[in-house]
């Protein structure tokens, strides 16, 4: 995790698999004067047992962001990460913007594609038993065109946790530019 200047607003961002923090869309919170703290799925980090990475995405929060005007933006792999993390303490109390979440196993079967991450029903098995705690503000952006994170089971585990879920009509799994920047602008004025 980053190094935080307390003069500046400071954003924690998990990108999705594969994914650094300071380029694609950290860079776009960058670009808006924030800084960023948060875990780069790639290198130490992802060579972790996925167990002691959530253990280590629960303590970033509860150690440096654990409060109201706190801001979590989490992409794909990163929302998974932080929902499963989030099941490990109390509800975050700060803002929580997931895009493209990824909440379980997805395929795309006319292509061959498949992906199973770690603990694939733990997430509904949590928020059907009401074990997954809600954060204190948070909502969801999906495509409806999102094979990935499929916005019919997003919605599913979304509606059993309370958050709103913004379905953006003929969008994938990478949101349109345009849309992210207005979110993006958005979460900055707030958090300023």
């Amino acid at each position: 995790m980053g190094a935080m200047d307390p003069s500046r607003t400071t954003f924690y961002y998990l990108p999705g698999y594969g994914g650094r923090v300071h380029t694609g869309l950290g860079q776009a919170l960058l670009s808006r004067g924030v800084d960023l703290a948060g875990r780069e799925t790639v290198g130490d980090f992802r060579g972790m047992r996925f167990m002691d990475q959530i253990e280590t995405v629960a303590e970033d929060l509860q150690t440096h962001f654990w409060r109201e005007d706190a801001h979590v933006v989490a992409n794909s792999f990163g929302a998974y990460l932080f929902l499963n993390a989030q099941s490990l303490i109390p509800p975050f109390p700060g803002k929580v913007l997931l895009l493209s979440p990824i909440v379980g196993e997805f395929a795309k079967p006319d292509q061959l594609t498949h992906f199973m991450p770690p603990y694939p029903t733990r997430l509904m098995d949590l928020a059907t038993a009401g074990k997954l705690p809600t954060p204190a503000q948070a909502e969801i952006h999906v495509g409806s065109e999102d094979w990935q994170s499929n916005p019919e089971q997003v919605s599913r585990l979304a509606e059993l946790i309370h958050i709103p879920v913004h379905v953006v009509a003929g969008n994938g799994h990478m949101l349109d530019h345009g849309y992210v920047s207005g979110l993006l602008d958005r979460w900055v004025v707030v958090s300023n």
